[in-house]
């Protein structure tokens, strides 16, 4: 299972606003993405992530892909006696 982490990973870095994520993208990584693209990814897991944009908030957040991904490998089912 992934689980995309950047609530998290903002509420660690003390930011608690699309408008401050949006600020701190374009200061610091010179990268302007919508207001509505913005709240997409932080309140729903993206089914994919382009590459830049994938740069500009390891930029901004000062973190790693790692950091925004949070992988936990499912259970193998396990059948007794089949």
């Amino acid at each position: 299972m992934i689980v995309w982490m950047l609530r998290q990973l903002m509420a660690q870095r003390g930011i608690w606003s699309g408008a401050a994520l949006q600020r701190l993208l374009l200061e610091k990584a010179g990268y302007r993405l919508s207001a509505p693209s913005i709240s997409a990814l932080i309140t729903s897991q993206p089914k994919q992530v382009k590459a830049e944009t994938m740069d500009a908030l390891c930029t901004a957040l000062d973190c790693t892909p790692n950091d925004l991904w949070a992988y936990t490998p499912q259970a193998a089912a396990r059948t007794e006696g089949a």
